[in-house]
């Protein structure tokens, strides 16, 4: 990939955070807290992370951290842990377009 692409990545990418921060949008349920864990039910409350493996960030940090530091790639726990690992991703991706998603129809 070149400089141009990484660079028109970079210019094209916004920051989820930002409405919530500036509490452009907020709900008390939040309790202070911008996370994706903490809007996702409030805005899409049919995505769960509960009947996944990995549910939160401090898990995914420690599987990744497990996953490279094996020395056998074929051992079966490491194909358990990315693929927990790409779920979990999965869903965090999900979640955010979802969230999008919300924000537009909210605004009209």
């Amino acid at each position: 990939m070149n400089i141009k692409k990484i660079e028109n990545i970079i210019a094209n990418t916004i920051d989820l955070a930002i409405p919530f921060k500036k509490r452009y949008f907020y709900h008390w349920k939040q309790n202070g807290s911008y996370s994706l864990k903490a809007v996702l039910p409030l805005l899409v409350p049919e995505l769960t992370y509960e009947n996944l493996e990995i549910r939160d960030g401090n898990m995914a940090m420690k599987a990744y951290k497990i996953m490279h530091e094996t020395l056998d790639p074929e051992e079966i726990n490491l194909i358990l842990i990315r693929h927990a690992l790409l779920e979990y991703c999965r869903l965090d991706t999900l979640a955010m377009i979802k969230i999008v998603e919300r924000l537009k129809e909210m605004v009209g």
